[in-house]
């Protein structure tokens, strides 16, 4: 049953389907939050529950539910997940289809109102390429520059090694203290916010080293790069990376995707999934991706939609969601205004 959930989560989802593995919703369970399960014969749903101020609970089923595109069963499964909010008192679902056909599928198949979410929690692009080509080919397609960086790497004298995980004693050593290091370098650098060290302890400790693997870039004997990436089925994806503010030009980053990308080929991955993209920007980490494959066009979907159960929990929610947005956008606009007036 579990190699058969397997493969048919594999050969529905664009991207693989780790975000609806039992890996994946075990994980989320070990950072506190409770989750549900709806798996039949052409329908998968892990299901993750959250709970916000004022307005209580929803589920979200990340990139799901996965439906079968030829299945003849679609209405009572969605049935059944919305029976199951309705039993928890949830206000809405969230889920993120894997193509419109789906979107489409679940909109022709529940009385209840669907509507395009405030905000999409993963990508609306992945940046995925196909693997099954040999290495030489896969270095032809990239960019010049991309090749000439790996490379640099190499002859600069970054030494790459993978850390055994899952293991209690190895969530404190040596090589996870520095890539939680790298974590925050880069959240302050690119001004981003990163999860908290608990969340990647815990995926450190829960996820099999079967799958999650971590790799490090040590240059002088210093870890100055690492990644998390996940061997799930026939894809391999770039979870979460860091880099640090030294010993940049010596180009680390490059080498550990192409190292990633070559252990997922020998593993036996058909695909390799870089992450999110931003095609419409087109720089910084989008142009760094891009550049290993500048051919390949990016896997797309259709964003996150709700399946509103509660009417007032669920308006009362984006009301509170716009007034948040009102706030964000006018402090960006100070602080934009302050800095303006200093360098006057």
């Amino acid at each position: 049953m579990e190699n058969n959930l397997v493969n048919f989560i594999q050969s529905n989802s664009p991207d693989g389907g780790f975000l609806q593995s039992e890996e994946w919703r075990k994980f989320q369970e070990s950072t506190g939050r409770k989750t549900y399960s709806i798996v039949e014969e052409n329908f998968n749903a892990s299901i993750i529950e959250h709970e916000l101020p004022l307005v209580g609970k929803y589920f979200y089923v990340p990139r799901g539910p996965v439906i079968s595109r030829s299945t003849e069963h679609v209405t009572c499964n969605i049935g059944e997940l919305v029976n199951l909010a309705k039993e928890n008192n949830v206000g809405w679902i969230r889920i993120e289809p894997n193509g419109e056909d789906i979107l489409s599928f679940v909109k022709d198949n529940t009385k209840h109102k669907i509507t395009k979410a405030p905000h999409d929690v993963q990508p609306r692009e992945l940046f995925i390429i196909d693997i099954t080509k040999p290495e030489e080919q896969l270095l032809a397609e990239m960019k010049a520059k991309t090749r000439y960086n790996i490379r640099l790497a190499g002859k600069k004298g970054v030494v790459l090694r993978t850390t055994k995980l899952t293991k209690y004693e190895n969530t404190n050593s040596r090589e996870v203290e520095e890539f939680l290091r790298l974590i925050k370098v880069t959240a302050k650098r690119d001004g981003i916010t990163s999860h908290p060290e608990d969340y990647y302890r815990k995926m450190i400790e829960t996820i099999p080293e079967n799958i999650l693997k971590l790799y490090v870039a040590e240059y002088e004997n210093k870890i100055i790069a690492a990644n998390l990436a996940v061997f799930y089925g026939s894809t391999c994806t770039y979870l979460h990376g860091a880099s640090d503010d030294e010993h940049r030009n010596v180009m680390a980053p490059y080498l550990l995707q192409w190292q990633q990308a070559k252990d997922a080929k020998a593993a036996g991955c058909a695909r390799y999934d870089f992450g999110g993209i931003n095609t419409k920007t087109g720089a910084g980490i989008t142009k760094f991706k891009l550049g290993f494959s500048p051919e390949t066009r990016p896997v797309t979907f259709p964003g996150s939609y709700d399946i509103i159960i509660n009417q007032r929990k669920y308006w009362a929610y984006r009301v509170i969601q716009g007034i948040r947005e009102i706030e964000v956008k006018s402090r960006r606009y100070l602080n934009a205004r302050c800095k303006n007036q200093k360098s006057k």
